[in-house]
């Protein structure tokens, strides 16, 4: 499978360039200081070692290098709440000066365990309505770091899913029931769907044998698409997600780039391996002393397309040139 990014084909650049700092920044002290790192995914997930070695790499950026002033202690769930539980007891057990937290539900059961432990997360999902920060300029508590989208990004999903797949009549959006964000991202999505004539339902899923039931049974009648916005239970069973889309040939559009690169047919959404890098920037200030409460939460400064061009042609579909245009990614 061939990945071509538009940019770097424009400017004549290896697919494979990588980047590195040219240079660390002022050195902290010499104290080695310990993080916590309570991870969303498994460790084998092929998502999993980019994360970690953006977060490395901005703590690096720096000053911060790993085995000589800093110490990572990193803990893998996969999305399963008793391991969440588990782990976030452990980490806090640590006693560490800041913890990197990869979704909502990290957030929660490390705050359940300390309310002064300081706690980075990257993309998490209403912040705010779940209760996890009081505002994103002024977060208080001992939580802060960067959200996910604004809901108004849940609308593109569908602009994009009729602009590769103008047939589509029906839409069934998987939620997670778990993800408080679910009814404001769905309200950006039906306006969106009304204005082309799209039927929108949706099912609150989280088992494998629920998603699968769900899908094919949307899929019964003609004519239909998916939207899988972001959650770390959509994530974990991405393949699965994939593979029903491909054998019920549902078009598909998802809210991040790895469905893609597994099969799906077109995302949009954050880079989410920079949220890790920029989270590695707020590790930084707090371990020199700032107070995470006072640390604005942020969006994202960057959203990508990509689209799956073998997917599409097994689907019969004929992606627009200017679609293609637009793309940050294609997958042949």
């Amino acid at each position: 499978m061939r990945r071509v990014r538009r940019r770097d084909f424009l400017l004549g650049l290896s697919a494979g360039a990588i980047w590195w700092p040219h240079g660390a920044r002022a050195q902290p002290s010499d104290r080695v200081r310990r993080i916590g790192a309570l991870m969303n995914l498994t460790e084998d997930d092929q998502e999993s070692p980019g994360r970690a070695a953006a977060f490395r790499a901005g703590l690096e950026e720096y000053g911060w290098v790993e085995g000589r002033n800093v110490h990572i202690d990193y803990r893998w769930s996969g999305g399963d709440a008793a391991l969440i539980n588990k782990h976030a007891a452990e980490l806090i057990g640590l006693a560490p000066d800041a913890v990197l937290a990869s979704s909502g539900p990290i957030v929660a059961a490390l705050q359940r365990n300390s309310r002064t432990v300081p706690i980075v997360f990257t993309a998490v999902i209403d912040p705010v309505g779940s209760k996890r920060i009081e505002s994103l300029a002024r977060p208080g508590g001992n939580a802060t770091g960067f959200a996910s989208f604004p809901y108004s990004i849940s609308g593109k999903w569908m602009e994009f899913l009729m602009e590769i797949a103008p047939g589509v009549r029906r839409v069934l959006v998987l939620r997670d029931p778990s993800v408080t964000a679910g009814l404001d991202q769905l309200g950006a999505i039906e306006p969106v769907a009304a204005k082309v004539g799209v039927e929108v339902s949706t099912v609150d899923v989280r088992l494998e044998k629920e998603i699968e039931a769900a899908i094919t049974e949307f899929a019964r009648t003609p004519n239909g698409g998916l939207i899988v916005p972001q959650s770390t239970n959509a994530t974990v069973r991405r393949q699965l997600i994939v593979d029903l889309a491909a054998r019920h040939r549902l078009p598909a559009a998802y809210g991040n780039r790895y469905f893609v690169t597994s099969g799906g047919l077109i995302s949009y959404g954050p880079v989410i391996v920079e949220l890790y890098r920029q989270a590695a920037g707020y590790v930084d200030r707090i371990l020199k002393g700032a107070n995470p409460a006072d640390l604005a939460v942020q969006m994202p400064s960057k959203y990508e397309v990509s689209v799956n061009l073998r997917t599409a042609r097994a689907l019969g579909l004929n992606v627009p040139r200017i679609l293609i245009a637009r793309a940050d990614e294609l997958i042949d």
